[in-house]
This record gives C-alpha cells, structure tokens and sequence, in this order.
C-alpha cells in the first residue's frame, strides 16, 4: 500500500511544470500513474474488505466470549469454576473431618481410644491439606483461564485496531494516487506548439476558391502526439455556415471540416521536438454568401507519455469576404493574432480520414514526425485518441465572435478513470 506513495511523491513536483527537460526523466508516465492509481483503488478495496471481516470477526468472538456464549475459552474457564468449587467443597468436608477427629480425640478415655483417634486425625489433616492444595490450584487454574479469555478478547479488538490502520494507510496511498494522476490529467500549455497558416488570403471574393496550407511546428522539448484544431466561421448565423465549404488534403483526396463546427485533420503521431509538418487546404465561398467577415482558428492540441491534454497556443485569423465580381487587387496575407483561449478544454475526438500532415523538410533538426493512419490510437501514452476540441455554443455564439467560443471548450484526454 505503501508503493504508489513512494511513486507519486517523486513525480508530484515535476508535475506542476508545464515545460520539462531533466526532471521528466524523474517522474512516473501519465501510465504509470494509472496503474499506481489503479493499484491503490484495488489496495483500499481489500483493505475495506478486511476491515469488515475483522468487524464481523470481533462481533462473533464477543458474543461467543459473553454470558450464554459458546467460545471455547468460556466454556474452559466455566469448567475451570465448576472445579475450583468441587475443590472448596472437597476442603470443606476435609476441615470437617479434622474437627470431627479432634472432638474423638478428646473425647478417648483409654489409651487404645486415644490411638485410634490420634491416628484418624493424622489422616483427616493429611487429606485436609491435600484438599487445600487443591483449591489453590483450581483456583489458579481458574484465574488463568478467565485471563486467557480476556486475553483473547484484547487480541481481537487489536486484531481490528491493525485492520483500521491499514484501512487508513489505504486511503491515504489512495488519495495521494488519486491525486496525483488527477494533475496528471490537467491540460497543460506550452507555448512551443504552435499551428499557424500560411498563404490565407486576408481578403477573399465570393464564389471563388483559394488554395492555402497550415504548419505544426513543434518547439518543445517534448515527442507530442499532435491534433492540428481548424475551425472556420463565417460572420452570418449558424444555419448559413454552409456558404463556405473548407476542405483538407490527405494526400490521395480532400475531406471537408464541418460546416457548422471544428474539426481535426490526420493526427501527427509521435512529433519529435524540432520537427514540423503541413497540411495542405482549399476554401470555397459561394456567391451568394451573406456575410462580409469570417474568420479561422488554429491550435494543436497534443499528448505525450506523461500529460494526455497538452495545448499549444491557438491564432486567430480575420477576413474580409468580397462581393463576387470583386477585383481586390493584390492582397496580403492574413495577419495571425493571439486568442485569449485559457477555457479551451472541450472533449473531443480526432477526425476521420487519410495521411494530412507531411514533414516540412529542412524544418528543424529532425523532419520525422509522420501521421498516423486515422483513429490511431494513443494507447502507448495510457490515454485515449480523444483530445481537446473546440465546441459551439450555437449561431448565436457564434456571431459574438471566438471568444464566446472558448468558454464552451473543455479538457477530454479521456483516461479510464
């Protein structure tokens, strides 16, 4: 019971850091916390087990130890009465023969009278003092035998006593277990994760389409389980989303993001730091849109062996959508800005679809980090493919901007608990 203490309290510093190096080569992986939180919760249950036998066993000893009871100890130390009272009587009757004697003697006229009395009152005091010695021991033995039974009865109650104290250790080890793969679970930031577009036009003119891609890099010191967040939105109610379709490349064809919410492209499993990947993608604003302004939304949101809810920071991008028929000229890129996105926490899962993400190369020391196939799981940091996703709070949310967006989005590194 003692172990996941000795585990967790190694690692429970380390913890609170957001941007490790050396001390995570020190503390306990989001896994080995499961398991050490796992092994308390199994720990604390037989110990709770224990307990109640110990209880159950005390009630049972007590009611045999006490007055009509059946324990063996009991019924030794009655038998035990039952002998020290045969041994007083049988003195009893040995004092009586001795006086009886006595009174013989003196009574004895002659001296062949005299003899035999003297000679009956050797006997009755020999037998009196036989009879004495008996009572001593029924008596000792007697004394002995309740003893033991008290005994008995002390140890049960300390039989109980260790099974609370164990009980209580339990649920000690358990809540610094519990504890401990709580923060565990906490989504933590880190500013080295960053998604940011590239090539979006700052102006775009209905019923046209653009082509534009987006970069994760990561710059952390740590190797991150990556899901790119792409949520685009247009400036109009949530029932006419659909005048703008944004699509992703997997490399062998393009899946469409939601119309009406956020999406996931291909995770980038296994993101050494230093390294980036692109995902390449196309929009498409119809005529007859109704609004004038939209705007997009990147974030990587990531897992590693030790945190299942890691939170690069997220950009925020503004548009302007032109009239079709519209001759903007030359137009710059969109300008990323900074969201105040801290209730960024919603549970959610990564998208469906092919390869998306493709190594820049050049991009860092290590141009490694590929995508999984999709749904690929992140069993081996001891968490679920789930991880935080952006939710809507409705079309009404929606039209006062991204920052009514965020207070809806919830941590979900979904973890067994």
């Amino acid at each position: 019971m003692t172990t996941p203490a000795v585990l967790l309290s190694a690692g429970s510093a380390a913890l609170a850091d957001a941007n490790p190096s050396a001390q995570t080569q020190l503390k306990p992986t989001f896994a080995e916390l499961k398991k050490a939180a796992d092994d308390a919760d199994e720990a604390y249950k037989r110990a709770v087990a224990a307990k109640e036998a110990e209880d159950k066993k005390l009630n049972e000893t007590l009611k045999a130890m006490d007055k009509g009871g059946s324990h063996p100890l009991r019924l030794a130390a009655l038998a035990a009465d039952k002998e020290a009272e045969a041994a007083k009587s049988g003195k009893a009757a040995a004092d009586k023969a001795v006086t009886d004697a006595k009174a013989k003697l003196a009574e004895a006229v002659d001296e062949a009278a005299k003899a035999a009395a003297q000679k009956e009152l050797a006997a009755a005091e020999t037998a009196a003092g036989k009879a004495a010695q008996a009572v001593t021991e029924a008596d000792a033995k007697s004394k002995a035998a309740w003893d033991a039974l008290t005994d008995a009865r002390v140890e049960a109650f300390r039989e109980l006593g260790k099974a609370q104290r164990a009980l209580d250790e339990a649920r000690k080890a358990k809540k610094t277990a519990d504890d401990a793969f709580a923060a565990a679970k906490e989504c933590i930031r880190v500013p080295g994760l960053t998604v940011l577009a590239d090539n979006l036009p700052s102006k775009v003119v209905a019923g046209t389409t653009v082509d534009f891609s987006f970069t994760v890099a990561n710059n952390t010191d740590r190797t991150l389980d990556v899901d790119p967040l792409v949520f685009f939105n247009l400036r109009a109610k949530n029932d006419q989303q659909h005048f703008m379709k944004v699509q992703w490349s997997d490399g062998s064809g393009w899946k469409e993001l939601d119309s009406k919410g956020h999406s996931y492209t291909e995770p980038v499993k296994g993101m050494k730091p230093g390294s980036r990947a692109d995902v390449k993608m196309r929009m498409t604003i119809e005529a007859g849109v109704p609004a004038k302004e939209a705007l997009a939304l990147f974030a990587g949101d990531a897992s590693d062996q030790y945190n299942p809810c890691v939170l690069g920071p997220m950009k925020r991008y503004d548009f302007e959508v032109l009239p079709a028929g519209s001759k903007p000229g030359k137009v710059d890129d969109a300008k990323p800005g900074k969201v105040d996105d801290k209730d960024r926490k919603e549970p959610g899962k990564s998208a469906q679809g092919g390869n998306s993400a493709k190594p820049v190369p050049g991009a860092g020391d290590d141009t490694s980090a590929k995508p999984t196939p999709a749904g690929g799981s992140l069993a081996s940091t001891g968490a679920s493919s789930a991880v935080p996703q952006l939710a809507l709070a409705g079309g009404a949310a929606v039209l006062l901007g991204a920052g009514a967006v965020f207070a809806a989005r919830r941590r979900g590194a979904k973890t067994g608990n």
